[in-house]
């Protein structure tokens, strides 16, 4: 199981992943090939579908905190010191602390 500490640092990582995907300069141009593939074909269930998950900080966020702990847990040697449950709780602890970090970064686009 992760430590407080490790979760703290997966949480942020996966908020800084996620920002990366969705929304950050240095994707624009691969975001916006994948916005020409689904306008050619624009009722591709497939195709609305990776767009949709590309541009959702939510469903981005979830695969990016499932990515980077499956990688901490195998890199630091966890993977099997818990059984596969307490790692599924994990994930969801790490996508929702990434998550709030989403909403609290949204939020202060208010604040300007």
């Amino acid at each position: 199981m992760i430590s407080p500490a490790e979760l703290a640092l997966l949480a942020l990582a996966g908020y800084r992943g996620t920002q990366l995907v969705v929304h950050d300069s240095i994707l624009d141009s691969a975001r916006i090939q994948l916005d020409a593939w689904q306008q050619k074909r624009p009722t591709s269930a497939v195709r609305d579908a990776v767009v949709t998950l590309i541009s959702c900080v939510y469903c981005t966020g979830w695969w990016v905190a499932g990515a980077l702990l499956a990688t901490w847990l195998l890199v630091t040697g966890t993977w099997g010191s818990a059984p596969l449950l307490v790692h599924g709780v994990e994930w969801l602890a790490v996508a929702g602390a990434a998550a709030l970090l989403n909403r609290w970064d949204d939020s202060r686009k208010d604040w300007a």
